[in-house]
């Protein structure tokens, strides 16, 4: 492999791992915030639903951004508003301002979810012109970050060290990782089609939406984002409330979870060489059902906290694996904005609107629609084969 090749995979697994450690550093600490707000769970689904606004702004937007301005300016873009949102979140917490809270996390969003659809295109570019396979390496960096973002998260817990100085250590941190990573992307443009650029942006996307395979993978990817998302928004609130396990605990849970997402990233590139990318798919949303089910129903905290694993493993081949299935064909780039776009709408809007089910009926019981959702993508995994041997079937 040349030296350009190894440089551009390594910047793009740097600079996916940036958001997950971004990400994780706070949401490991959503207890903490809850507490320092005095918010209930109703309250705090409103707060996270600020992640949420501001994730679904970048995420609509994204694509057509990207089509105009290029995959650069609009990741550089995306990495000042993540940024401006650290700080911005750890003043409203210093100060105990839920509107403030509310505001760091919509610029945090919003700065996610242009990144996070920029590099998705860049990988599925990468895939396209390399003939390699990284997109399930890809996304386990960002798995990878949140793992180390949750670890940093838990020692700061066990240390009682405060949010707002938490946060503050996570921004000065962030941005000296994005300065170095930045200087070394060697830049590349997404593989174009034919007619690509003569077409209208909407135009493009309304004749992608025409196909019947897309949109199933659009459900695919609904299901299995919606199981990792309220993973990550709500499992250290889950064992607290639902499983009666410490704050502290409920923390190394929520790490739990992501080591399981991050191993099944790293080992899916081998898997899927060896198993295929249906069976992988289907052996992915099953390890997932079975998660969600223990966590639900088991009435043994200790199963329920192992039954974790089962749900990141799960959870981790979904999203890649489908953005892989999307990326073939004509006019890749666009049809991987529509699956992601997709995917990071359940991802991020799904999980909050969990909260409202929680206050009711309680956490556990919240899980229940993201347990059938799952059931459904492994229906519809068969979706995820190869286009060519799609169109010979």
């Amino acid at each position: 492999m040349s030296v350009s090749l190894l440089r551009q995979k390594a910047a793009l697994y740097g600079l996916m791992f940036l958001p997950g450690f971004s990400w994780a550093s706070w949401v490991t600490r959503t207890p903490a915030m809850r507490d320092t707000l005095h918010a209930s769970t109703e309250l705090m689904g409103l707060i996270l639903f600020g992640f949420s606004c501001g994730s679904l702004f970048g995420v609509l937007s994204a694509g057509k951004v990207t089509h105009r301005f290029g995959i650069r300016t609009v990741m550089a873009a995306g990495f000042i508003l993540l940024l401006m949102g650290l700080p911005v979140l750890a003043a409203g917490l210093a100060l105990q301002s839920t509107a403030l809270a509310f505001l760091g996390l919509a610029l945090f969003g919003a700065g996610t979810g242009w990144i996070d659809i920029s590099i998705n295109i860049e990988g599925a570019a990468f895939e396209q012109s390399s003939g390699q396979t990284i997109m399930t390496t890809l996304h386990g960096f960002f798995s990878f970050g949140t793992l180390c973002g949750a670890l940093l998260g838990m020692a700061m817990t066990a240390l009682n060290i405060s949010t707002a100085l938490h946060f503050s250590l996570v921004f000065v941190v962030a941005v000296l990782m994005a300065l170095m990573m930045w200087r070394q992307f060697p830049w590349s443009q997404p593989v174009e089609d034919e007619h690509a650029e003569q077409e209208n942006y909407l135009t493009q996307v309304k004749a992608q939406l025409r196909d019947r395979r897309l949109l199933l993978l659009g459900v695919v990817i609904l299901a299995m984002a919606l199981a990792e998302g309220s993973a990550n928004d709500w499992i250290p609130l889950l064992m607290i409330d639902g499983h009666n396990f410490g704050a502290a605990a409920g923390t190394l849970i929520y790490v739990g979870f992501t080591a399981g997402m991050t191993a099944g990233r790293f080992l899916g590139g081998f898997l899927v060489a060896l198993f295929g990318r249906v069976w992988m798919l289907r052996a992915s949303a099953a390890s997932a059902a079975i998660g969600l089910a223990l966590v639900i129903f088991s009435s043994q905290a200790w199963l329920a906290a192992a039954a974790v694993l089962f749900w990141g493993m799960g959870a981790s081949l979904g999203f890649p694996l489908t953005i892989s299935a999307a990326g073939e064909g004509k006019n890749s780039a666009v049809r991987v904005t529509i699956a992601a776009t997709l995917g990071y709408i359940a991802f991020l809007v799904g999980p909050p609107a969990l909260g409202f089910i929680g206050e009711h009926a309680g956490l556990r019981m919240a899980m229940l629609p993201v347990l059938i959702m799952v059931i459904l993508a492994l229906c519809c995994s068969t979706s995820a084969r190869d286009e060519q041997q799609t169109q010979n079937a």
